[in-house]
């Protein structure tokens, strides 16, 4: 089996064998105004209880865009840089780890597309689970040969009811040291 049927062969199948992550804690006030002064974003709605209760939301909401950040597992920076900035270790065959022992250890973020079904409120506890979307055919660009990666996650609520989604989309490319070592053998 070649590389790429390989890949397309664990398309909608989870992206790691860590399962569904929930996250370590529910969504909060302190996490919100951290978020809302990194972006500076100081919309009301999302720290101003007495201001948040008289709009539609009856009440505090989280930043639709920290979606994500709510089921992220603590992180444990010993080892970081050897997981490749992977928060936490994962074992097993993943897509991307398959791309990595092909040679293809490059990774630029190309995009990431969010939908929101509902905001967040003050005590709700996300959970997240990721499948493999897609991989594209092996594409030659600029920075070397490699493959579009996207998958999917869907984040759902104490209840298991879906909150919203992310595409997320990554070029995984052989970089052109790695190929030239991949074409001659040489590691060296």
């Amino acid at each position: 089996m070649n590389l790429y049927d390989e890949l397309q062969a664990l398309v909608g199948r989870p992206m790691s064998d860590r399962g569904p992550q929930t996250g370590p804690d529910p969504v909060n006030l302190p996490m919100i105004r951290h978020w809302c002064a990194a972006f500076d974003d100081h919309d009301p709605v999302y720290t101003d209880d007495a201001y948040a209760r008289g709009t539609r939301f009856g009440g505090i909401v989280a930043p639709p865009l920290m979606l994500q950040t709510w089921s992220f597992p603590t992180p444990m920076l010993v080892g970081i840089a050897e997981r490749g900035g992977h928060p936490v270790p994962s074992t097993g065959r993943s897509p991307l780890s398959i791309l990595d022992d092909a040679g293809y250890r490059g990774t630029l973020a190309a995009n990431s597309e969010f939908e929101i079904v509902r905001y967040l409120r003050l005590g709700d506890t996300v959970t997240s689970e990721t499948t493999l979307d897609e991989v594209s055919e092996e594409k030659q660009t600029r920075l070397g040969a490699g493959f579009f990666v996207t998958w999917l996650t869907t984040y759902t609520d104490q209840r298991g009811e879906v909150v919203g989604w992310q595409r997320f989309r990554v070029f995984k490319f052989r970089p052109p040291a790695a190929a030239t070592e991949a074409e001659t053998g040489d590691a060296s």
